[in-house]
């Protein structure tokens, strides 16, 4: 009766929607964390590069 019930208040093509939904949104936070780690490793190259630069006389800012 529940399963009835159940597919007669929300049609398939509504779950297809919510299941591809859910799919996106989960490649979504995949791309992300992807972006954040090529950030963090831009960032590191980055400081590797200036620090490279600057020689053996640099100091450390100050914040």
């Amino acid at each position: 009766m529940a399963k009835a019930l159940f597919g007669h208040v929300v049609a398939p093509a509504e779950l297809r929607v919510v299941e591809e939904n859910a799919v996106l949104r989960a490649k979504v936070r995949r791309l992300e964390q992807e972006l954040e780690e090529l950030r963090a490793q831009r960032d590191a190259a980055i400081a590797h590069e200036l620090l490279s630069m600057a020689g053996e006389n640099a100091e450390p800012a100050l914040a």
